[in-house]
């Protein structure tokens, strides 16, 4: 949301920026300070909490309280716009308050509808025996529906996420469907210092990710000369994994962002086997650094992935598949790095934060323009 509101200010027709983080770590995006309001009681209370002990965390999901903190207090900040635009579960106060002021609202939805995000994290718990698993609150869920049904327009990140809320009825036509983007400023490629085969993944180690699978996939191959590289903090539920699968990878807990082109470089390819995404940002990114890709169709990635181009599209939960590409990409450099230069000029031609804010600002023009 920080990169929509940077290109709608960067057009001049940003109008408030409503957030919980404090002015000084968003006006880094170019947005002027006097267009910023802080709700910092949500990330206050966020931050402390993912700060105590399991055991506390355990006790009790504060999703659908800290959610209401902020939509509830944001409400009071919003101005007069013309559309407003709203993170999902974060947005129903807002929404009907914007609607009062006759805004257009457009509910921006990251991940796949809500029930098939649950429904697909849920059979992934049972089938590991997992029974502390955590899932949305069912107040968040109740919530979301009411954000999909009572908003105008529904803003989604892939084809995939708009298969699965067509699949639960909501009209194509609500949809609107705009790719995320990278800051090639940020993530550029640097040469690489070795010869070493070096399998990249980045982001949450999670179920969620599917890191079970690549890490079993990666221990079965067990090439000469090859490294798998984990870059992200650990959940409770892949510990585990980790530990079967001990000595067979190198782990990097969070990175800062801006650092992250420095590991990436040196990979290469990039592997994202998660279940439920929307548009896991870490693939144009790795793109960017002049990574091929390889992903499961629920990543998001058929939206910047061509098939056998800029890397490969696998079903999710297939060890055997991601083995086969990561093999092919071991055995066949000159095809390796032909996918890395393709993926690298596909991201900076096409999905750039710049190319992102265009597209967003042309279906504002013609949402506007169905209005009147």
């Amino acid at each position: 949301m920080f990169n929509l509101a940077q290109q709608l200010e960067r057009k001049g027709i940003l109008n408030q920026l409503i957030t919980s983080y404090p002015k000084f770590e968003v006006v880094k995006y170019g947005i002027p300070k006097n267009k910023i309001n802080s709700v910092l009681v949500k990330e206050i209370i966020e931050r402390g909490w993912n700060k105590l002990p399991n055991f506390f965390k355990n006790l009790y999901n504060p999703q659908y309280f800290i959610s209401e903190v902020f939509d509830r207090s944001a409400s009071f900040y919003l101005r007069k716009s013309d559309i407003v635009f709203g993170n999902s579960s974060m947005f129903l106060h807002v929404m009907r308050k914007a609607k009062d002021l006759g805004a257009i609202t457009v509910v921006e939805r990251g991940s796949s509808h809500i029930k098939y995000q649950n429904k697909i994290l849920k059979e992934e718990y049972e089938r590991f025996g997992l029974k502390s698993f955590k899932l949305a609150h069912p107040k968040i869920i109740e919530k979301e529906l009411n954000e999909y049904e009572e908003a105008d327009y529904i803003s989604i990140p892939s084809l995939f996420v708009k298969k699965t809320f067509i699949e639960y009825g909501v009209p194509e036509l609500k949809i609107i469907h705009n790719p995320y983007g990278v800051d090639l400023s940020w993530f550029r490629q640097i040469p690489k210092e070795d010869d070493v085969f070096r399998i990249i993944f980045g982001g949450g180690l999670s179920l969620r990710k599917g890191t079970h699978y690549l890490l079993q996939a990666f221990a079965e191959l067990n090439l000469p000369n090859a490294e798998l590289l984990l870059i992200g903090p650990e959940s409770d539920e892949i510990i585990p994994f980790l530990k079967k699968y001990e000595g067979k990878y190198k782990r990097l807990d969070y990175q800062p962002i801006k650092e992250l082109y420095k590991y990436f470089s040196q990979g290469s390819v990039f592997v994202m086997p998660s279940l439920e995404e929307g548009l896991a940002l870490v693939q144009p990114m790795a793109m960017a650094c002049g990574l091929p890709i390889i992903a499961t169709t629920n990543t998001g990635a058929e939206d910047i992935v061509r098939d056998g181009i800029d890397g490969f599209i696998i079903p999710i939960r297939d060890i055997d598949a991601i083995k086969e590409k990561i093999l092919f990409l071991y055995d066949n450099s000159d095809i390796r790095n032909n996918m890395a230069k393709s993926a690298k000029e596909r991201i900076s031609a096409n999905f750039t934060w710049d190319d992102y804010g265009d597209r967003m600002i042309k279906n504002c023009e013609k949402i506007l323009k169905n209005r009147k």
